[in-house]
């Protein structure tokens, strides 16, 4: 991406200055996030239960299209989790004619592809809905998508993001655990890139410390501006199966494929 467009951040490892807790930022963020978000009618503004669409989001959609992860990506896949900021991303990417891999939501049904040479163009935009996803979308068992090609790009949302490339979301990990499986089918790789959409307001211009399960991101993405984060030395994603009992993910059927595929007895 052109200079004038991007910035760069590179932060020294083991740096960590913030002087508040994910939680109070959290609170702070959310509550200058209700002024540009756009309002779910499930979710009400319970920013805790979705990541949501905010004013501004179309511009972010055409500064992740700029990425070379995504215009020189060769045959390499595409990722797209289920939140509501990045659907006018998924109708770009389905005008485009560039399938991408996604999560239903909550990774409840596992992962889907969509491919837009099956939806008819007076469709695209609803295509681009979570709806409209599980219309046109394929159920892509683990065993089959192990098979497909590496990701060259993965593209999430979040509630908040440091400027060392720590993402703190709703506080679940979806797109952690979605990295971690990902990774564990060989489906990562040091050249993929991950994106994290949010608004300037969700920026925090402080190093935040990381957890083993965090997925570092390597740019995040504004309504203003994109960011370019030096991540040189992002560990392998990777399932901690003693973290798994008793949460949400424990019953996910995707956690029985990928232990099947891994040899490994039921949770």
């Amino acid at each position: 991406m052109g200079a004038a467009s991007s910035c760069s951040f590179k932060v020294e490892e083991n740096q960590v200055s913030s002087q508040l807790s994910t939680d109070q930022y959290r609170e702070q963020i959310w509550a200058q996030l209700a002024k540009v978000a756009r309002p779910d009618s499930r979710f009400h503004w319970d920013f805790s239960s979705f990541i949501c669409d905010f004013v501004g989001s179309e511009k972010c959609s055409d500064r992740v299209l700029e990425l070379d992860a995504l215009t020189h990506r060769g045959d390499r896949q595409v990722f797209i989790t289920p939140d509501n900021c990045l659907e006018d991303l998924r109708y770009k990417l389905i005008q485009r004619g560039i399938p991408f891999v996604m999560t239903t939501y909550g990774i409840v049904r596992g992962f889907y592809r969509l491919d837009p040479a099956t939806i008819p163009v007076s469709d695209h935009r609803y295509a681009a809905t979570l709806d409209g996803f599980d219309r046109y979308a394929v159920a892509m068992p683990l065993a089959e998508l192990q098979k497909g090609n590496k990701f060259s790009l993965l593209v999430t949302g979040g509630s908040a993001v440091s400027n060392n490339g720590v993402r703190f979301g709703k506080g679940h990990g979806y797109f952690d655990f979605e990295w971690a499986v990902l990774s564990e089918l060989g489906l990562t790789d040091s050249s993929s890139v991950v994106a994290d959409v949010v608004h300037d307001c969700q920026f925090v211009n402080e190093v935040m410390p990381a957890e083993k399960h965090d997925v570092v991101v390597d740019w995040v993405v504004t309504p203003t501006q994109a960011i370019r984060i030096d991540q040189n030395s992002r560990q392998r994603g990777r399932v901690f199966w003693e973290l798994v009992p008793g949460t949400e993910f424990e019953q996910l059927g995707i956690v029985a494929e990928l232990r099947a595929i891994q040899n490994l007895g039921p949770m």
